[in-house]
């Protein structure tokens, strides 16, 4: 008999080998497991707030023009090319952040896939499919939003529409990151009824704060370019109500991590609360900063991603204050019916005996 090769031998020894990472990427989207669906539902997550992060940076370098037409850049090239009136790295700007949309909306398409594939317990949930559709969805109308945004030469109504739905799909994202760690049991509130209200009021007010940021930079210097209309308003007065709006917001928040620490809420909740107190104090200090240094564009797109965490943080917060079950449930083990054991008799089967037999 021939002798086995050494290296045969060795790869025997440690098991079947592993699959390359193209094939287990594959896998993780066509039949993902737990750990993978969360991870993908975190990659949309965090790509629907990066194309938020991209726009910004158009609008603030000024390069919302740089692509003139839509949906091609220029009426002459589908790419970047020279247009009149504005410099080439506003077209290279413009095209760029048309190119991470498409990139984005592949992954998107890779969401919805898992979430269709992912059989928490052997069945589709249907709740994440839907979560999972708004990403493809909301960024192709964002895609078409982006193109009226042009054709109206940086409107500011639609440039703030254009923001509010990027932020509606962020928050499908986030909902979809949470919900597939969870089940599908009706929902118990985690927490005091009150404390649970005072989140739902956060949401509804850090809501408010980013459209009132939307006005604020569309009325101010940084609206994209400096022909583009401008919202018709006062921009101390806009800039003082979107700092009331903060302060609301910091006093809700203070008083929710307070009643969630006082109230003995769980670990998870009482973890975020504080990540979500945070990224607000930052955003805080971020923008006053922002308005005493007279706006300098990389500090207002700072701030501008800082809102979007802070959107991300308070929604992570409110979610986990509901409890849906686990995402499986451990199945019954079959009850085992006692061997039947027959009488030591020697083998052979006992005598039946009659009332006279004595």
């Amino acid at each position: 008999m021939g002798s086995v090769p050494a290296e045969e031998t060795e790869d025997r020894s440690r098991g079947p080998r592993a699959r390359p990472w193209p094939g287990r990427a594959v896998a993780a989207v066509l039949d993902p497991t737990p750990a993978a669906m969360r991870a993908i539902a975190l990659a949309g997550v965090i790509c629907t707030a990066g194309i938020i992060a991209t726009g910004a940076a158009v609008r603030l370098s000024e390069s919302g023009l740089g692509c003139p037409d839509w949906p091609q850049c220029t009426r002459s090239s589908l790419v970047a090319a020279h247009s009149a009136g504005d410099p080439m790295f506003h077209t290279w700007i413009e095209f760029g952040n048309r190119m991470v949309t498409v990139a984005i909306t592949l992954i998107a398409v890779v969401v919805f896939v898992a979430a269709w594939r992912f059989r928490p317990g052997g069945h589709r949930r249907r709740d994440l499919v839907w979560l999972a559709a708004v990403q493809p969805a909301g960024i192709l109308a964002q895609a078409v939003l982006g193109g009226i945004v042009v054709l109206t030469k940086l409107n500011p109504i639609a440039v703030s529409i254009h923001f509010l739905v990027s932020a509606s799909i962020v928050a499908a994202a986030v909902v979809l990151h949470v919900r597939c760690t969870q089940g599908h049991d009706p929902p118990t509130t985690a927490v005091r009824g009150d404390l649970f209200v005072l989140s739902a009021a956060l949401v509804a007010v850090t809501g408010v704060m980013l459209a009132a940021g939307t006005v604020v930079t569309g009325t101010g210097p940084l609206a994209g370019h400096a022909d583009t209309p401008r919202y018709k308003l006062p921009l101390e007065g806009v800039t003082q109500l979107h700092a009331d709006i903060g302060w609301l917001l910091a006093g809700l928040a203070v008083a929710l991590v307070v009643g969630l620490r006082m109230s003995g809420a769980p670990a998870r909740v009482v973890r975020a609360s504080w990540v979500m107190i945070a990224a607000l104090g930052a955003q805080g200090v971020i923008g006053y900063i922002q308005y005493f240094t007279h706006l300098p564009a990389g500090l207002v797109w700072v701030h501008v991603t800082g809102s979007v965490l802070v959107w991300i943080a308070v929604l992570r917060l409110f979610l986990l204050m509901r409890d849906r079950g686990p995402l499986t449930r451990p199945s019954p083990e079959p009850v085992q019916a006692a061997p039947y054991r027959q009488p030591a008799t020697g083998g052979r089967p006992p005598r039946a005996t009659l009332p006279l037999d004595r």
